[in-house]
């Protein structure tokens, strides 16, 4: 029977980081991973394909829309499917062989097959083949990630009607995409199908997009997308699919209740949300506690109601992003390693990787107003920035967010071009206990978008120059 310091259930970004960490610390560390490759749904068929589609369906438009105006004369732009799926496969191939290569560097052992939870230091791995061992290990580590949460009434079939798995590897572009849920992931796969052809529409239960992100930045991003073609029914629900004809037939009505429509698509993507997968790890036998939405209970360290068994990423409480889940894996190995390890989920960025991108940290106004915490706001749009006028990228703004009292940076919200890379200073900047004052008094490299940042930490105190 292997024994093991310590053993990780699954090897997306939570896991394989959690086991890296825990083996430069010194322990003796195995993973069990039932997919062919490792990665997780982040690196396989999630966060990293999509970002190779937005990037090459971004270039594509651009050739046929904007090339011209900067005086680059170009033939119209034709799109081979096939060749971009590969160019997204390739990315893919490198991600999860980098990983491969880590857990080797590491020496990490790879158990392949399903891991089930027997108690406090024993586990089970079942392979393909049927074949099962028992695993001794100090420590269990739980980080399966998510999978697509479901919608009553309508069936996925990964061709027509189709998850985020599915929509990342259609075989023609949708004349017609109907897209249910306008969260990160609808958005973002359905600005690449836009961009590539496809009529989209968004269909979204509440009355606004993106929820969880600032109120402001959203209504601009609405009107963005809007303007790119997207076309939004809010307020809204999907009660049924009708896939026996050629087109398929999907039921729509007001959220609030009231007389339905039906619309017609090519492909429906169903992007409502994820849940946790928790599947086959004997949770309940083990007697690990769950909460009311099937998350993993765990208590400030990390840990279940099973001693020595804990809990990272999608299947716990927080938001489900992948670097959530990395700092989470780096803690675990860390405090498993009798360390200090911990997260400041005060300061977790998060990203929507459309044209221009949304991106935040920190509190948005509606929580601070509905925690009574007095605070400043300093706003500075792209249009007054000058690489973004010299480049034509004026779309959006800054929005820093300040304790009233203090001046601390409670919160920053970008729309615009490049706003995932923007947004990690401030990141920065808040980890530290940053002002506006200090941000403000930092200078910043001309001529950069960053100078926005600058600009609306100096609004804050209404003292900004280019506006």
């Amino acid at each position: 029977m292997a024994t093991y310091d310590l053993v990780v259930i699954g090897t997306g970004p939570g896991g394989y980081v959690c086991a890296i960490r825990a083996a430069q610390l010194g322990l003796k560390v195995a993973v069990v991973e039932r997919r062919d490759t490792f990665g997780g749904t982040c690196l396989n068929i999630g966060c990293m394909p999509s970002k190779a589609l937005l990037h090459a369906s971004e270039l594509f438009e651009e050739a046929g829309h904007s090339f011209a105006k900067m005086g680059i004369g170009v033939s119209q732009p034709a799109l081979d499917l096939p060749a971009m799926m590969a160019f997204k496969q390739q990315g893919i191939d490198g991600n999860v062989k980098g990983v491969e290569f880590l857990l080797k560097k590491n020496k990490i052992d790879v158990l392949r097959g399903t891991g089930k939870v027997l108690g406090t230091g024993r586990l089970e791995v079942t392979g393909a083949d049927g074949a099962s061992q028992t695993v001794e290990t100090k420590s269990i580590v739980i980080a399966t990630g998510s999978t697509v949460a479901p919608l009553k009434g309508v069936e996925i079939d990964e061709k027509r009607i189709v998850s985020s798995t599915g929509a990342l590897s259609l075989d023609k572009v949708p004349g017609k995409l109907l897209v249910i849920g306008a969260g990160v992931i609808g958005l973002e796969l359905g600005s690449v199908w836009r961009r590539l052809g496809a009529e989209v529409t968004v269909v979204e239960f509440l009355d606004r997009i993106v929820p969880g992100m600032d109120g402001e930045l959203v209504k601009q991003f609405q009107r963005l997308l809007e303007k790119q073609g997207f076309a939004f029914k809010l307020g809204s629900k999907v009660t049924a699919v009708d896939s026996s004809g050629p087109m398929l037939r999907a039921t729509i009505e007001p959220a609030a209740g009231g007389a339905a429509e039906t619309l017609e698509a090519d492909v429906v993507l169903v992007a409502i949300g994820r849940i946790p997968y928790t599947r086959h790890l004997g949770l309940q036998e083990a007697g690990i506690a769950t909460d009311a939405r099937g998350r993993i209970e765990i208590d400030d360290h990390f840990a279940t109601s099973v001693p020595g068994v804990y809990a990272i990423g999608d299947v716990v409480r927080g938001l489900m992003l992948a670097h959530k889940a990395e700092d989470e894996g780096m803690a675990v190995a860390e405090l498993i390693a009798g360390k200090a390890g911990h997260v400041n989920y005060e300061v977790i960025p998060s990203v929507i990787y459309t044209t221009p991108e949304a991106a935040c940290v920190g509190k948005s106004e509606e929580e601070l107003k509905e925690a009574g915490i007095a605070y400043t706001v300093g706003k500075f749009p792209f249009t007054a920035n000058g690489r973004s006028k010299v480049n034509q990228t004026t779309d959006g703004f800054v929005k820093v967010l300040a304790d009233a009292r203090t001046d601390r940076v409670l919160g920053v919200h970008i729309l615009g071009r490049e706003a995932g890379e923007l947004i990690h200073e401030a990141a920065v900047l808040m980890e530290f206990g940053g002002s506006a004052e200090d941000l403000a008094r930092t200078c910043h490299a001309h001529p950069t978008r960053s100078e926005a940042i600058k600009e609306a930490a100096l609004s804050v105190a209404k003292r900004a120059i280019h506006m």
